[in-house]
C-alpha cells in the first residue's frame, strides 16, 4: 500500500539528539510547547518510541510522564496519543470505553468498523498484555442485544479474502429478503453478510442490491435497524466502500454545529496521521466543500490548534 500519511519518518533522525532538544523544551521555567509540537509531529511512531528509550536512558526520567506534568488539557492528550504506539493506543481507548461508567459505543464502533482484520488480532493480543483481561470477554459484558452479535463477528477478525463472484447475487438478495422485503427485520442476516465478507465482495453486493431494491444499502439500514445496531452495521458499510470518507465523515461531525468532540478529534487524528491522512483530506473536500485545515483552525485554538494542523498537513 502506497504511504499516504502526512506524518513520515525523518530521514536524519538521532533519538539522543532529540531527547536533548525535548529536555530543554521542558527545563526550567516555562515550557517550549512548539519545539516540542514540531519536533514530535515530523517524527513516526517508530521513532518517538526511540526518543522515549533515548530520554529514560540519558535522564533517568518517563518522558511521557515528563510532558505530562509539563502540558495540560487537549493539547497534553494529543501529544500523549502521538506518544502511544498505534495499537496499544487502540487498546488503551477500547479499555476506557468499555471500563467507564457507560460504554462508550462510538469508540468501540470506529475502531472494530475500521480496523484490518490483523490489526484487530494484535489490539486483542495487545490487550491481553497491557489489561490481563480478555477485550471479548470484556466487550460482552458491557454490550448486549444484536450490537453485542456484530461487535463479537469483528472481533473473530476472521473476514473473507477477496470476492466470491458465486455469492454477490445471493448475498445482495438476502439482504433484500431479510430487510425490504419482509415485515419486521432479520437483524442477523446483515450481521452475518457485513460482518464475514470482504471489502471488496461488499462493494459487489451493494451494487447488486442497488440494481435488485432501487435502494443505497445505507437506505435500509436505516429504515430497518436503530440505535447501535444502526450505527454499527452503517459503519461497516462506509468503511467497506472507503476508510477515508469514513474518517472525513467523522472528523466533519466531530467539529460541526456547537462545541467539539475533542476526543473523537484527537483520535482520529492521531490515529490516521501516518495512514491516510492526505487521502482523508481529499475526501474531506470532495464531502464537506471545505477543507480539514479550514474547518480544524476555525473550531479550536492554542497549542491544541497549531499541533492539529501540523498534522493535517496542507491546507488543502
Amino acid at each position: 500500500m502506497a504511504f499516504r500519511g502526512t506524518v513520515k519518518p525523518y530521514g536524519a533522525f538521532n533519538a539522543n539528539d532529540d531527547a536533548n532538544a525535548l529536555q530543554k523544551a521542558m527545563k526550567g521555567l516555562g515550557t517550549d510547547e512548539d519545539t516540542i509540537m514540531k519536533l514530535l509531529t515530523a517524527r513516526s511512531n517508530v521513532q518517538r518510541q526511540q526518543i522515549k528509550a533515548a530520554y529514560k536512558t540519558l535522564f533517568g526520567k518517563d518522558l511521557v510522564d515528563h510532558l505530562k506534568s509539563e502540558l495540560g488539557g487537549k493539547f497534553e492528550s494529543l501529544i500523549v496519543g502521538l506518544m502511544t504506539a498505534p495499537i496499544a493506543y487502540d487498546a488503551e481507548l477500547l479499555r476506557h470505553a468499555i471500563k467507564g461508567a457507560g460504554t462508550d459505543e462510538k469508540v468501540l464502533i470506529e475502531i472494530l468498523a475500521s480496523r484490518t482484520p490483523d490489526q484487530v488480532k494484535e489490539i486483542i493480543a495487545t490487550y491481553k498484555n497491557m489489561y490481563d483481561h480478555d477485550l471479548e470477554h470484556d466487550v460482552t459484558g458491557d454490550t448486549g442485544g444484536h450490537f453485542r452479535r456484530m461487535l463479537v463477528i469483528l472481533l473473530q477478525a476472521s473476514r473473507q479474502q477477496g470476492v466470491q463472484e458465486g455469492t454477490i447475487e445471493s448475498d445482495a438478495k438476502a439482504l433484500f429478503a431479510a430487510g425490504e422485503q419482509k415485515f419486521g427485520t432479520d437483524e442477523e442476516q446483515f450481521i452475518t453478510i457485513l460482518g464475514n465478507r470482504s471489502a471488496a465482495h461488499l462493494q459487489r453486493v451493494f451494487a447488486a442490491y442497488m440494481k435488485l431494491s432501487g435502494f443505497e444499502i445505507e437506505e435500509s439500514i436505516q429504515r430497518e435497524t436503530s440505535g447501535s445496531l444502526e450505527k454499527i452495521l452503517l459503519a461497516v458499510v462506509k468503511c467497506a466502500r472507503s476508510v477515508p470518507a469514513y474518517f472525513a465523515e467523522c472528523l466533519y461531525h466531530s467539529m460541526k454545529g456547537a462545541g467539539t468532540d475533542d476526543e473523537t478529534l484527537i483520535r482520529i487524528m492521531v490515529t490516521r496521521s501516518e495512514v491516510d491522512m492526505l487521502d482523508i483530506r481529499k475526501e474531506f473536500r470532495r464531502m464537506f466543500a471545505t477543507s480539514l485545515h479550514a474547518m480544524i483552525k476555525g473550531d479550536t485554538s492554542g497549542d491544541y490548534r497549531k499541533c492539529l494542523l501540523l498534522l493535517c498537513g496542507g491546507e488543502d
